[in-house]
């Protein structure tokens, strides 16, 4: 997949497999994923992989890392650029994330399953949704009185599981965002 003999900087090196990483989970799963098998798909050896990640874990938690930071550049634009109106704020979340998940596909879900009870990802993952919340507390605030934490902890559970369905198949993309973006507006209304 690369040629061996270019020389990378250490974060070129690191987007290369990130970027292998993911098609070894795209065609083959997250089960297939381990060091060596992308030292094999990236075309360079074992220890430089092991140098970027340390074990597994390490490489499934860049993974998740790496999708955060894209998901948060996607929703952060989307959100400036909304219209300045409750609705304009809430399209502009609900699109944007249900958007980011069905990007990622069935990746994420498989890494996310890979670092099941892993505290690395729990502590990673909690300070993630944190920060979400936190932003749409900024962009919602002003049409609300008080956002609930408990409120917010809601919308998010309905944002994963949309997505998730809209992933699976379950229901439209279209489906997925429009309900998502009326869980936020009622949010927002009981406040």
């Amino acid at each position: 997949m690369s040629d061996t003999r270019k020389r990378l900087t250490r974060e070129q090196r690191l987007e290369q497999l990130l970027e292998v990483a993911r098609q070894v989970i795209a065609e083959e799963g997250s089960d297939a994923l381990s060091l060596g098998r992308l030292a094999e798909a990236a075309g360079i050896t074992k220890p430089t992989v092991y140098d970027h990640f340390g074990t597994r874990e390490g490489l499934l938690t860049a993974l998740y890392r790496d999708f955060e930071t894209r998901q948060n550049l996607l929703i952060d634009a989307a959100m400036a650029a909304g219209e300045a109106t409750l609705e304009g704020k809430a399209r502009a979340i609900a699109d944007s994330y249900v958007d980011c998940v069905l990007a990622e596909g069935r990746e994420i879900p498989g890494v996310l399953a890979a670092l099941e009870g892993s505290p690395e990802l729990a502590r990673l993952k909690r300070e993630c949704q944190q920060d979400f919340l936190g932003k749409c507390r900024t962009v919602l605030g002003p049409f609300a009185g008080a956002l609930s934490s408990a409120g917010l902890w809601g919308m998010l559970g309905a944002a994963d599981a949309l997505s998730g369905a809209a992933v699976a198949g379950e229901i439209g993309h279209e489906q997925a965002r429009g309900e998502l973006f009326e869980v936020i507006v009622s949010l927002v209304n009981r406040s």
